[in-house]
């Protein structure tokens, strides 16, 4: 619609002057102007077939600068400083926990690594992430953090490097998991420990609990249960890992 309405208005313009010249006594001259006058009308409609040619490619690059992957396709370090791909836990029901070790909330490991035994089996995974944003309440090192979490709370599950999750260096994964334009609803800053992100087992987040929602809550407990039920995707890693394990049986 913008080219058409940029053309019509040059061949406007283009005819006007073409009639006025056509109306001074002289024809040869204005013949010879008219002449140039449409090769300037052409040159004008050419720069802007250039001009949206060139909106037309860059429109997809915007798009796709735009485009955030999917909260299991990114890869986070271990405590143990190997690099972990977030995807081997496609089919698997996830909670997404920033921890602490020096929050009023740290108890909560407790709480956690209960859920996490009883419903492992049925394909829940718990994340455990230390942010030192709030409050300063986690300034170990991995090693420190790993102890910690060992001999205080017998911890587990799967427990991740220390990253930034608010502000100024926040880590890709809490940067898509918090902004309000990744395709979820469950978007905004982080704003203490123990935040808990739900993940379906395709891999979409589905819920958010803050801080002051203990693991064993209610309304908690009931939406881990529900996506428990869901049937595993075929193509998930885990669900491929068991297919291939009946077979080799078989043989």
């Amino acid at each position: 619609m913008h080219r058409l309405t940029s053309f019509l208005a040059i061949v406007v313009a283009g005819l006007a002057m073409i009639a006025c010249n056509q109306s001074k006594p002289h024809s040869v001259p204005s013949v010879s102007a008219s002449a140039k006058e449409l090769e300037s009308v052409d040159s004008s409609i050419a720069a802007a077939d250039r001009i949206e040619a060139d909106a037309s490619v860059a429109q997809p690059q915007l798009q796709e600068d735009l485009h955030m992957p999917a909260v299991l396709d990114y890869t986070m370090k271990s405590l143990d400083g190997h690099d972990v791909n977030l995807s081997k836990y496609k089919g698997k029901v996830v909670l997404m926990v920033n921890v602490a070790s020096r929050c009023g909330l740290t108890p909560q490991y407790k709480g956690l690594e209960a859920m996490y035994r009883k419903y492992k089996k049925k394909g829940l995974v718990i994340l455990g992430i230390p942010a030192n944003e709030f409050g300063k309440q986690e300034p170990g090192t991995d090693s420190e953090i790993r102890e910690f979490c060992t001999k205080k709370y017998d911890v587990t599950f799967p427990m991740f490097s220390k990253v930034v999750v608010k502000g100024e260096g926040i880590c890709p994964m809490y940067k898509y998991l918090t902004s309000k334009e990744a395709g979820h609803k469950f978007g905004g800053e982080i704003p203490w420990n123990f935040n808990k992100f739900l993940i379906d087992r395709t891999g979409h987040v589905v819920g958010r609990f803050e801080h002051r929602v203990a693991p064993d809550a209610t309304e908690f407990v009931e939406a881990v249960e529900a996506q428990l039920k869901v049937k595993r995707p075929a193509d998930a890693p885990s669900a491929k890992a068991k297919k291939t394990g009946k077979k080799s049986k078989k043989q």
